[in-house]
């Protein structure tokens, strides 16, 4: 249906309040393609819109009515699903839930701890089957509640939060756009009974790296009112989840799951699509990285050597596993790459250089193809990315939600030798697919207590 920018304009402007009763009362996330329709700008509803422009707006109005007029509750709708249906009705009663939410525990409130929170309470977003109730810190200093709301107000990278953030020193909470998070302070996981704090049948988010293999985090696990654990960081001996490829791979056994690295995920979505379609033999990945959090500001000892030395200074060679731990999540690609990394002086978003040997011929623009393809199918398009702007740099994917874009215009192939160029937020967009985990083990984590319930019934 064609539509001037007015029309469109007035058509997604009448959209806003469905979707933010959808999120509000419901906690249903409505998605196009895999992309979020979002309750809080008209201008991003625009921007979806505009990528899809065979869309008929009235009936996408129409399908908001129904879906808001169903019993589908605590879930994410697919407007693809509906739009090709002919008994809506009988989609959306797939979608009916008892209204049941995972509590989620945040472990650690550094930098992932703060952009989850943000991501989970976004303004004219959901996470369905999920609600954050508590976040586990040590106490650092006197006004630390207040501290800590600070910190998840103000940022320097990723500006100042767009949502009410107040302190209740009374009962140790913050209040994010009116939902209570209980402040718990801890020095050890031991020491916290949840149960004692109303929190029962939890998903605890570990963001401190401090744990990384099953013993640690089984600390966690073991606490009364923890179901489930996920790491923020590379794990070992559990699965290694990239949301988008091998994320199919959780059961019910799993209680432990890493979401990998932010480069991980990065570039394993790109380099399952160049599998399926060529076929990698070998190769390797060098990441140009951001510096973090736990290199050193002015030179001075550290455990590794080189991060040892002045983060804003220098451009330092270290080491990463990402490329060994794409494997984890496509084990047709063990024992092929190798991989290593450059931290350099920029806060925020790195770029992977990825120089493959493929099993069959390629070119410039059938792999440029391939991934804008992908990244607009709607299994991959909050992972994959795709820009084609001749000034890109850096800070301009600050912000995006996407855990790799391709930078189309640098790729460069000849015959079986590709080398591919790979933008990614190293935080936000590392949060998002962080989420996106989330979301899927608290509601599978609905659906089995609820069957335990039908049970005992």
């Amino acid at each position: 249906m064609t539509n001037t920018w007015l029309q469109t304009l007035s058509q997604a402007e009448s959209m806003i309040p469905l979707l933010g009763q959808l999120g509000r009362e419901k906690s249903v996330k409505v998605q196009l393609a895999g992309k979020t329709l979002m309750a809080d700008s008209v201008t991003g509803l625009m921007t979806v819109f505009d990528q899809h422009p065979e869309l008929d707006l009235v009936q996408v109005h129409q399908l908001l009515e129904q879906i808001l007029a169903s019993n589908a509750e605590q879930s994410i709708v697919e407007l693809e699903a509906l739009i090709t249906e002919s008994d809506v009705a009988a989609v959306l009663s797939n979608q009916a839930n008892d209204g049941t939410e995972t509590p989620v525990v945040l472990y650690g409130f550094g930098r992932i701890g703060r952009l989850l929170v943000r991501r989970m309470c976004t303004l004219g977003h959901t996470t369905p089957g999920m609600a954050l109730a508590a976040i586990v810190v040590r106490k650092a200093c006197d006004n630390d509640l207040s501290k800590r709301a600070s910190l998840l107000k103000y940022d320097t990278v990723h500006g100042v939060y767009d949502g009410l953030v107040k302190v209740d020193e009374v009962n140790q909470s913050l209040i994010i756009n009116g939902s209570v998070v209980k402040i718990i302070y801890a020095s050890d996981p031991a020491e916290v009974n949840y149960q004692s704090y109303g929190i029962d049948h939890a998903l605890l988010v570990d963001n401190t790296g401090r744990w990384r293999d099953r013993d640690g985090l089984n600390v966690h696990l073991n606490r009364p009112g923890i179901d489930r654990v996920v790491l923020t960081a590379p794990g070992k001996e559990m699965k290694n989840i990239v949301f988008g490829v091998n994320d199919n791979d959780i059961t019910e056994d799993d209680r432990i799951v890493s979401a990998a690295s932010c480069t991980t995920n990065a570039i394993t979505p790109i380099l399952s699509v160049l599998e399926d379609r060529f076929g990698i033999e070998s190769g390797h990945v060098e990441t140009v990285h951001a510096y973090t959090n736990d290199q050193n500001l002015i030179d001075n000892i550290h455990k590794g050597d080189r991060r040892g030395r002045a983060a804003g200074m220098n451009m330092v060679m270290t080491e990463t596993g990402a490329a060994k731990a794409v494997s984890k999540a496509i084990p047709s690609l063990e024992g092929k790459l190798s991989g290593s990394a450059i931290r350099v002086p920029v806060i925020n978003v790195s770029i992977a250089v990825l120089s493959l040997n493929l099993k069959s011929a390629a070119s410039v623009d059938a792999i440029n193809q391939l991934l804008k393809n992908a990244s607009i199918s709607p299994e991959l398009t909050g992972q994959i990315g795709y820009s084609d702007c001749a000034d890109a740099v850096s800070s301009d994917f600050i912000g995006s939600q996407q855990a790799g874009i391709l930078d189309s215009l640098s790729t460069k192939v000849r015959g079986n030798q590709a080398i591919l160029y790979v933008w990614y937020d190293n935080e936000y967009g590392y949060s998002c697919q962080v989420v996106r985990l989330m979301e899927k083990l608290a509601q599978t984590t609905a659906v089995a207590l609820t069957q335990l319930e039908d049970k005992a019934a």
